[in-house]
């Protein structure tokens, strides 16, 4: 039996079903707030402690982890749009520096055979710079100070 030509999408009528609930999701999110930053780290926390719960078995953990996971979900789907963005603010505010040391200490770690880091004395921009090329004339890209360092 031949598959029937879908005419909303250029897909066939087994997909008609995906499509369906596609247009059911895509109206009920109309005018929610959606996920962001601070939805996905209270989804991640609450897996994290899901695991710990299933190693230790304490069962107030249990509990904690799904009202964190309840909370995310009812700041998804919230109307008040105004109130989770200054919650995402106020989060991201404290987590962008931590999520910034993070990422510089993972480059380090991954260019650390090949690259040196060091800082400008002007701005305190730190800079990669190629190991074992001797001494090296450094421009700061950020504010043009000139200053030497041996690589």
């Amino acid at each position: 039996m031949p598959l029937k030509k879908c005419y909303t999408e250029c897909s066939y009528s087994c997909l008609g079903g995906i499509i369906v609930v596609r247009n059911f999701l895509s109206n009920l999110m109309m005018g929610r707030y959606g996920p962001d930053h601070l939805n996905v780290a209270m989804i991640v926390v609450s897996l994290v402690l899901n695991l710990f719960n299933a190693i230790i078995n304490f069962a107030p953990l249990s509990y904690v982890s799904i009202l964190i996971l309840v909370l995310a979900f009812f700041r998804m789907l919230s109307r008040n749009i105004q109130r989770r963005r200054a919650e995402n603010d106020r989060f991201i505010r404290y987590w962008w520096p931590v999520r910034t040391k993070i990422k510089r200490g993972w480059a380090n770690v991954k260019y650390r055979k090949t690259h040196r880091f060091v800082k400008c004395p002007d701005c305190a921009n730190t800079l990669r710079v190629p190991k074992g090329r001797g001494r090296l004339q450094i421009t700061c890209p950020k504010c043009g100070e000139r200053f030497f360092k041996k690589t």
